[in-house]
């Protein structure tokens, strides 16, 4: 009877150091279960370990369960498994996919919106980086009522988009990604910042308006206060801003810009066009950036009434329409004349 126990405690040792080996085996051994070139696994949030596994198992990143479990007790990372999507695209052991899950490494994808942009110029973005079509980004920027707490007359989004690097699930939508960027603006709109506009008589919407139009007017960040301080002065004195971004804002509107404003233009009859009206116009006519805003809240002290482009990317600011008139011969009329 000792004998026979002895075999069988041997036996037990021996499967035991057998299972061990395998397992360790397994685990270090890159594995792809997969025919395509590359496999998403979709972990849900409250998931258990064995749920866990066996989506592993069936969407061929991991050969055997057991190994799984083992490897997460082993490494100590059972309650450190995230949820979400997870992108595999190679052999991998299962040491490497217990840490990828570990780590949270889920798959995102880029979005970047640059400053300036509309919202139909970022509904094309959308569109062209495959998020989904245009027409959705459209459609979810029409919830006024994500920014009521900030602008109580939004009648849509035109503006209240913050232009930035958007890291997105594949599956998420233009909805979802429409009230992150609402999130960011209220981030960068500070109690600070919305106190400085108000110390100047300007509404969060009013802010946002001028600090579009300094957004379309110059892509310089030394020129952008310059830029504030001359529509600033020119509302101080309720002189026409004569803002050209606003009147393609209107043209586009109305889907009659063909590509350069004529002299025509400046007499559509828009609220946008502020060679026809005064003020700012009724709301933002871009996504203004962090820069913009801040200098649409501080914008520079100096007497500037006027600028005109270099053609080269910059401006140059003058006060009076005498000086203003010599800049625009020396830069705009003189470089086109005829020999």
């Amino acid at each position: 009877m000792k004998r026979l126990l002895l075999w069988l405690l041997i036996l037990v040792l021996v499967t035991a150091a057998g299972l061990v080996a395998w397992v360790s085996l397994e685990a270090s051994r890159p594995y792809k279960g997969y025919s395509g070139t590359e496999q998403f696994v979709d972990i849900p949030v409250g998931a258990g370990l064995s749920s866990i596994g066996r989506r592993l198992v069936q969407s061929g990143v991991v050969r055997h369960e057991i190994v799984f479990r083992v490897e997460v007790a082993r490494s100590g990372a059972g309650r450190r498994l995230q949820a979400g999507e997870y992108r595999f695209d190679s052999p991998v052991t299962v040491a490497e996919v217990v840490a990828k899950l570990a780590r949270g490494d889920v798959y995102l994808r880029p979005i970047t919106f640059r400053e300036g942009l509309t919202i139909r110029e970022m509904a094309e973005v959308y569109e062209q980086r495959g998020f989904g079509t245009a027409a959705e980004f459209r459609a979810a920027t029409k919830a006024a009522h994500l920014v009521r707490a900030l602008d109580q007359d939004a009648r849509d989004l035109e503006g209240y988009l913050f232009p930035d690097t958007y890291a997105l699930p594949r599956r998420a939508t233009a909805e979802q990604l429409v009230a992150r960027m609402i999130g960011e603006l209220e981030k960068v709109l500070t109690p600070e910042l919305r106190q400085r506009a108000a110390a100047r008589g300007l509404s969060v919407r009013e802010l946002v308006t001028l600090a579009s139009i300094v957004e379309k007017e110059t892509g310089k960040a030394e020129e952008r206060p310059l830029v504030a301080a001359v529509y600033t002065n020119r509302l101080k004195i309720h002189m026409p801003l004569q803002c050209d971004p606003t009147v393609l804002f209107a043209l586009e509107k109305a889907g009659n810009f063909s590509g350069n404003i004529r002299r025509d233009d400046l007499q559509i009859d828009s609220p946008y066009n502020t060679y026809r009206y005064p003020g700012l116009p009724p709301g933002p006519i871009a996504a203004p950036g962090r820069a913009s805003l801040e200098a649409a809240a501080s914008p520079a002290s100096v007497p500037y009434f006027y600028f005109v482009s270099r053609n080269d990317g910059s401006h140059v600011f003058s006060t009076t329409l005498a000086e203003h008139n010599r800049n625009v011969y020396e830069f705009q009329k003189k470089p086109n004349r005829r020999p």
